[in-house]
Protein backbone atom coordinates (compact mmCIF):
# COMPACT_ATOMS: atom_id res chain seq x y z
CA UNK A 1 0.00 0.00 0.00
CA UNK A 2 0.87 3.54 -0.72
CA UNK A 3 0.78 4.58 3.23
CA UNK A 4 3.60 1.74 4.01
CA UNK A 5 6.28 3.70 1.94
CA UNK A 6 4.54 7.30 1.91
CA UNK A 7 4.25 9.05 4.97
CA UNK A 8 2.03 12.00 4.04
CA UNK A 9 -1.52 10.79 4.53
CA UNK A 10 -2.64 13.68 2.59
CA UNK A 11 -0.48 12.22 -0.23
CA UNK A 12 -1.76 9.20 -0.36
CA UNK A 13 -5.42 10.03 -0.42
CA UNK A 14 -4.14 12.31 -3.72
CA UNK A 15 -2.92 9.69 -5.14
CA UNK A 16 -5.49 7.58 -4.46
CA UNK A 17 -7.80 9.76 -5.90
CA UNK A 18 -5.86 10.58 -9.11
CA UNK A 19 -5.41 6.91 -9.69
CA UNK A 20 -8.93 5.79 -9.32
CA UNK A 21 -9.83 7.68 -13.08
CA UNK A 22 -6.11 8.36 -14.21
CA UNK A 23 -7.16 10.51 -17.19
CA UNK A 24 -9.59 12.98 -15.30
CA UNK A 25 -8.81 16.34 -14.25
CA UNK A 26 -9.58 17.98 -10.69
CA UNK A 27 -10.05 21.67 -9.41
CA UNK A 28 -8.20 22.61 -6.18
CA UNK A 29 -11.35 22.18 -4.17
CA UNK A 30 -12.31 19.20 -5.61
CA UNK A 31 -9.51 17.25 -4.63
CA UNK A 32 -10.01 19.09 -0.74
CA UNK A 33 -13.31 17.41 -0.87
CA UNK A 34 -12.36 13.69 -2.11
CA UNK A 35 -9.33 13.73 0.37
CA UNK A 36 -11.14 15.07 3.24
CA UNK A 37 -7.87 17.11 4.43
CA UNK A 38 -6.98 20.92 4.99
CA UNK A 39 -6.92 22.79 1.85
CA UNK A 40 -3.52 24.07 2.88
CA UNK A 41 -2.45 20.29 2.92
CA UNK A 42 -4.15 19.15 -0.41
CA UNK A 43 -1.86 22.55 -2.31
CA UNK A 44 1.17 21.32 -0.66
CA UNK A 45 1.18 18.02 -1.56
CA UNK A 46 -0.52 18.78 -5.05
CA UNK A 47 2.28 21.67 -5.73
CA UNK A 48 4.67 18.82 -4.18
CA UNK A 49 3.39 15.93 -6.88
CA UNK A 50 3.64 18.96 -9.74
CA UNK A 51 7.26 19.86 -8.82
CA UNK A 52 8.36 15.78 -8.79
CA UNK A 53 6.36 15.44 -12.63
CA UNK A 54 3.60 13.02 -10.96
CA UNK A 55 1.25 15.24 -11.63
CA UNK A 56 0.29 18.24 -14.24
CA UNK A 57 -1.00 21.64 -13.54
CA UNK A 58 -3.48 23.51 -16.32
CA UNK A 59 -5.49 26.99 -15.66
CA UNK A 60 -8.56 27.33 -17.02
CA UNK A 61 -10.25 30.64 -16.27
CA UNK A 62 -10.17 31.45 -13.10
CA UNK A 63 -9.07 27.75 -11.95
CA UNK A 64 -6.34 25.33 -11.65
CA UNK A 65 -7.08 21.33 -12.75
CA UNK A 66 -4.24 18.92 -11.78
CA UNK A 67 -4.39 15.11 -13.55
CA UNK A 68 -1.77 12.91 -13.53
CA UNK A 69 1.04 13.06 -16.34
CA UNK A 70 1.36 10.71 -18.64
CA UNK A 71 5.14 12.04 -19.30
CA UNK A 72 6.08 11.07 -15.38
CA UNK A 73 8.86 8.58 -16.15
CA UNK A 74 7.12 5.90 -13.31
CA UNK A 75 3.16 6.92 -14.84
CA UNK A 76 2.43 3.31 -15.92
CA UNK A 77 4.35 1.84 -13.22
CA UNK A 78 2.43 4.02 -10.71
CA UNK A 79 -1.15 2.57 -12.33
CA UNK A 80 0.35 -1.04 -12.10
CA UNK A 81 0.75 -0.03 -7.81
CA UNK A 82 -2.95 1.89 -8.11
CA UNK A 83 -4.48 -1.38 -9.63
CA UNK A 84 -3.04 -3.87 -6.26
CA UNK A 85 -3.57 -1.18 -3.65
CA UNK A 86 -7.03 0.48 -4.55
CA UNK A 87 -10.66 -0.63 -5.42
CA UNK A 88 -11.04 -4.15 -6.75
CA UNK A 89 -7.28 -5.24 -6.98
CA UNK A 90 -6.67 -4.27 -2.88
CA UNK A 91 -10.47 -6.00 -2.42
CA UNK A 92 -9.37 -9.16 -4.00
CA UNK A 93 -6.19 -9.38 -2.43
CA UNK A 94 -7.64 -8.50 1.03
CA UNK A 95 -10.37 -11.42 0.36
CA UNK A 96 -7.96 -13.60 -1.48
CA UNK A 97 -8.75 -16.74 0.89
CA UNK A 98 -13.15 -16.07 0.51
CA UNK A 99 -12.31 -16.30 -3.15
CA UNK A 100 -10.74 -19.61 -3.37
CA UNK A 101 -7.93 -21.05 -4.23
CA UNK A 102 -6.55 -18.71 -7.21
CA UNK A 103 -3.65 -18.96 -9.17
CA UNK A 104 -3.74 -16.10 -11.50
CA UNK A 105 -5.24 -12.53 -11.38
CA UNK A 106 -5.10 -10.04 -14.06
CA UNK A 107 -6.44 -7.00 -15.22
CA UNK A 108 -6.35 -5.99 -18.71
CA UNK A 109 -4.18 -2.70 -19.42
CA UNK A 110 -7.06 -1.18 -20.82
CA UNK A 111 -9.17 -1.39 -17.78
CA UNK A 112 -6.17 0.32 -15.63
CA UNK A 113 -5.56 2.87 -17.95
CA UNK A 114 -9.83 3.63 -17.98
CA UNK A 115 -9.77 3.46 -21.37
CA UNK A 116 -13.40 2.70 -22.55
CA UNK A 117 -13.45 -0.95 -24.23
CA UNK A 118 -15.69 -2.72 -26.42
CA UNK A 119 -18.38 -5.10 -24.71
CA UNK A 120 -16.79 -7.94 -25.81
CA UNK A 121 -13.25 -7.32 -23.98
CA UNK A 122 -12.41 -8.54 -21.12
CA UNK A 123 -11.55 -6.43 -17.82
CA UNK A 124 -10.27 -9.62 -15.07
CA UNK A 125 -9.58 -12.73 -15.75
CA UNK A 126 -9.04 -14.86 -12.61
CA UNK A 127 -7.65 -18.38 -13.03
CA UNK A 128 -8.41 -21.18 -10.29
CA UNK A 129 -10.94 -22.73 -8.06
CA UNK A 130 -12.95 -19.66 -7.78
CA UNK A 131 -15.77 -18.79 -5.65
CA UNK A 132 -18.06 -17.12 -8.27
CA UNK A 133 -20.40 -15.53 -5.21
CA UNK A 134 -17.76 -13.55 -3.69
CA UNK A 135 -15.72 -12.67 -6.39
CA UNK A 136 -19.24 -11.15 -7.94
CA UNK A 137 -19.98 -9.37 -4.67
CA UNK A 138 -16.68 -7.41 -5.16
CA UNK A 139 -17.29 -6.93 -8.88
CA UNK A 140 -20.48 -4.96 -8.03
CA UNK A 141 -18.97 -3.08 -5.29
CA UNK A 142 -16.46 -1.62 -8.11
CA UNK A 143 -18.69 -1.40 -10.67
CA UNK A 144 -20.77 1.00 -8.38
CA UNK A 145 -17.79 3.06 -7.41
CA UNK A 146 -16.35 3.49 -10.99
CA UNK A 147 -19.70 3.94 -12.23
CA UNK A 148 -19.16 1.22 -14.78
CA UNK A 149 -19.82 -2.54 -15.98
CA UNK A 150 -16.66 -4.59 -15.37
CA UNK A 151 -16.39 -7.58 -17.80
CA UNK A 152 -14.28 -10.48 -15.62
CA UNK A 153 -14.13 -14.20 -16.59
CA UNK A 154 -13.31 -16.71 -14.36
CA UNK A 155 -11.90 -20.58 -15.24
CA UNK A 156 -10.38 -23.16 -13.89
CA UNK A 157 -6.57 -24.19 -14.16
CA UNK A 158 -7.23 -27.17 -15.93
CA UNK A 159 -9.63 -24.88 -18.69
CA UNK A 160 -6.72 -22.01 -18.78
CA UNK A 161 -4.56 -24.82 -19.75
CA UNK A 162 -6.28 -26.53 -22.06
CA UNK A 163 -7.16 -23.05 -23.68
CA UNK A 164 -3.84 -21.99 -24.16
CA UNK A 165 -2.29 -25.33 -25.92
CA UNK A 166 -5.40 -25.06 -28.53
CA UNK A 167 -4.83 -21.31 -28.95
CA UNK A 168 -8.44 -20.26 -28.52
CA UNK A 169 -8.74 -16.89 -29.98
CA UNK A 170 -10.53 -15.92 -26.94
CA UNK A 171 -7.94 -16.13 -24.33
CA UNK A 172 -5.02 -15.05 -26.94
CA UNK A 173 -6.79 -12.03 -27.63
CA UNK A 174 -6.28 -11.50 -23.60
CA UNK A 175 -2.65 -12.50 -23.13
CA UNK A 176 -1.21 -10.95 -26.21
CA UNK A 177 -2.71 -7.10 -25.07
CA UNK A 178 -1.24 -5.25 -21.88
CA UNK A 179 -1.59 -6.52 -18.66
CA UNK A 180 -0.85 -5.88 -14.47
CA UNK A 181 -0.81 -8.92 -12.63
CA UNK A 182 -2.42 -8.66 -9.39
CA UNK A 183 -1.51 -12.30 -8.29
CA UNK A 184 0.66 -14.63 -9.70
CA UNK A 185 3.65 -14.30 -11.84
CA UNK A 186 2.85 -13.53 -15.42
CA UNK A 187 5.84 -15.69 -16.49
CA UNK A 188 4.66 -19.16 -15.00
CA UNK A 189 1.21 -17.48 -16.81
CA UNK A 190 2.37 -17.46 -20.24
CA UNK A 191 4.44 -20.58 -19.91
Amino acid sequence: MFSDLITSKTRVKLLNIFLTQPDEMYHVRECVRKAQEEINAVRRELLLLEKKGVLKKEPRANRVYYSLSKEYPFYFDLLKVGAKTIGLGHEILKNKAKLGKIKFVMFAGRFIRRIKNSPEEVDLIIVGTVVLPELSILVRNEEARLGTEINYTAMTEEEFKFRKQRNDPFLLGILLGSRVMVVGDEEAMLA
